[in-house]
């Protein structure tokens, strides 16, 4: 796939959304059709020519965003409000995911779970800490921890009915 090249300005989100305060980065409508995937998508890249990795969310407007963490900003020399020039390429290279510490305490009293969750792929433990994460509610957050790990029990490798084109918040 080729290199897709654009420039987009960094903000900060609204105090109102439910996204935090980080510094976001929403790419052209334009680049990101041009992306494999309407959903979430990894990519290598350059911000103003420094490298970097990010896990592309889907917005639910067509496009798609990442948080810009501070040592990659700090490099580049930008912050919230600057216009930068990205170059990205998908990536089928997945990092390993930050694991919430509930579902990783969840997961550790659950050999069964664990052995299946150590077994599938960084894309695959994207997808169920995406899912829980998709949570509203702290109950049904917990819910989801549940069941995630009675289907990792059972052998499901991959959350069923969670739609990978919507926005969902990580801090993986």
């Amino acid at each position: 796939m080729p290199t897709i090249t654009f420039k987009a300005t960094l903000f900060k989100p609204n105090p109102t959304e439910k996204i935090g305060s980080d510094t976001l980065l929403t790419l052209p409508k334009d680049a990101s059709a041009q992306l494999p995937s309407k959903g979430m998508t990894m990519v290598i890249g350059t911000m103003n020519g420094f490298p970097f990795q990010a896990a592309l969310e889907p917005d639910g407007k067509g496009s798609h965003w990442f948080k810009v963490k501070q040592a990659l900003r700090t490099s580049a020399g930008v912050g919230a409000g600057d216009t930068v020039k990205l170059a990205i390429e998908p990536t089928k290279e997945w990092p390993e995911p930050k694991v919430p510490a509930d579902l990783e305490k969840a997961l550790k009293t659950d050999p069964q779970a664990h052995a299946v969750w150590v077994d599938i792929t960084p894309m695959a433990r994207w997808d169920w800490i995406r899912w829980i994460g998709a949570a509203k509610q702290e109950g049904t957050r917990k819910r989801r921890i549940e069941v995630a790990c009675s289907k990792l029990s059972s052998g499901m490798r991959r959350p069923c009915c969670f739609n990978r084109t919507e926005c969902t918040l990580t801090d993986a």
